[in-house]
């Protein structure tokens, strides 16, 4: 089968790029012919590896008006078509960086949007209002009343979502990576809705626990994160635990405010910021800690790190929102706290750090759970599933052996 994969990003930098990548060599492990289109624009420094690339920009005005229109993403778009005929596009994230022009020549070849993010119903992507509570409006005059977005780019962002809406019945199916993903996406209008969770790479189990006890943070310095929120239960914490150790992986909007935040508290001495590490490095580095957050304050429509941490045999603690809360299951392969509140993230760690053989024996749980439910394996082979699906439909309405109706 020949499969083109579209994604705003072609670097192996952030979770849903690597997520990608992984899915574009499974497939062609599986002996499909898959090329990825993507923009050259850069979240974080890395190699560009997609196969074909177009125009894009992380340079804050320009990019607002790209993500509304970008004639180079069309025109890449429509000749990767012409020369790879393939038999499924498979999007995922277009709307930061590809327009939703890329949505036109769909209408000839059957295609899926592989949603991993709420863009397509949210400007912010994330379904929370700028004070953290979650946003039950649909997008239109509330993102203005409510500051989501600037008066200046409401107008685009509104324009965006209103071709979002006019072309979407050219994709041919829609899926997410979790339960909670789908109840907001169809909440807003958008389905019927699959879900096929992400993969997760094996690797050996991590060493036995060893020096201080460490607690580690790895993904986007962003609001919805939480991290802020892990600051201040680590500051608790430190007053019955004087010896833990915090490590922060990654980078983002919020690093100087979290620097302020963490300095403040006094945690200068016990906070390593590690900024953004290479995966191979981040999981060689993170062997060491012995339970990693996750302390989301959104709706998180997977939670990669929750599971790659999970597979190397760390004990995770994390919000009890989202992708997240479905992965875990409560005390057996992780532990879930209320999002946005340090006082029971500060007590759920100090008890699993009280206690090393029950994080060894959650790990242990979380790895076997990770192997078995979220491989690669199992994830390409879904993908595999739906792409077959949409071909054989497609045959069929050729043929006339089925009588085409509205798309989803």
């Amino acid at each position: 089968m020949r499969v083109l994969l579209v994604h705003d990003y072609g670097r192996p930098t952030g979770g849903a790029e690597l997520q990608t990548l992984a899915l574009r060599d499974g497939l062609r492990a599986a002996g499909h012919d898959v090329r990825l289109l993507a923009s050259r624009a850069a979240l974080a420094p890395g190699p560009l590896v997609a196969d074909d690339t177009c125009f894009g920009t992380t340079r804050g005005r320009l990019q607002v008006v790209s993500q509304l229109a970008n004639p180079s993403a069309h025109a890449a778009l429509r000749r990767a078509i012409a020369e790879h005929r393939p038999d499924v596009v498979h999007v995922r994230m277009f709307l930061a960086q590809l327009s939703p022009l890329i949505m036109r020549p769909l209408a000839r070849v059957p295609s899926v949007f592989h949603v991993a993010t709420y863009r397509a119903i949210c400007p912010r992507y994330t379904k929370l209002l700028p004070d953290g509570r979650p946003c039950t409006e649909p997008a239109g005059l509330a993102c203005l009343r409510h500051r989501c977005v600037t008066p200046q780019s409401w107008p685009l962002h509104l324009a965006q979502l209103g071709l979002w809406r006019r072309w979407r019945g050219n994709f041919d199916a829609v899926v997410t990576l979790s339960e909670a993903a789908r109840a907001q996406l169809e909440a807003a209008g958008v389905g019927p809705v699959e879900v096929i969770p992400n993969g997760v790479a094996d690797r050996p189990a991590r060493p036995p626990l060893a020096g201080p006890p460490t607690i580690g943070y790895a993904g986007r310095l962003s609001p919805e994160k939480g991290v802020d929120v892990l600051l201040r239960a680590f500051a608790r914490l430190r007053s019955v635990r004087p010896d833990a150790r915090l490590v922060v992986a990654g980078d983002g909007p919020e690093r100087a405010a979290l620097g302020t935040l963490s300095r403040a508290l006094g945690l200068d001495d016990r906070v390593e910021w590690w900024g953004h590490v290479a995966r191979d490095e981040l999981e060689r580095r993170f062997d060491r800690v012995w339970v990693q957050v996750s302390p989301h304050v959104w709706a998180e429509p997977f939670g990669n790190v929750v599971t790659e941490a999970m597979v190397r045999g760390t004990a995770v603690v994390a919000s009890r929102v989202g992708g997240p809360a479905e992965i875990l299951d409560q005390g057996q392969t992780g532990v879930l706290v209320e999002p946005g509140h340090h006082e029971p993230l500060a007590a759920a760690l100090d008890e699993l750090l009280s206690d090393p053989s029950r994080l060894d024996r959650i790990g242990a749980a979380a790895r076997r759970t990770a192997r078995r439910r979220y491989s690669h394996a199992a994830m390409v082979a879904n993908v595999e599933a739906l792409h077959r699906r949409l071909v054989e439909r497609a045959t069929g309405e050729r043929t006339g052996l089925v009588v085409r109706g509205a798309r989803p």
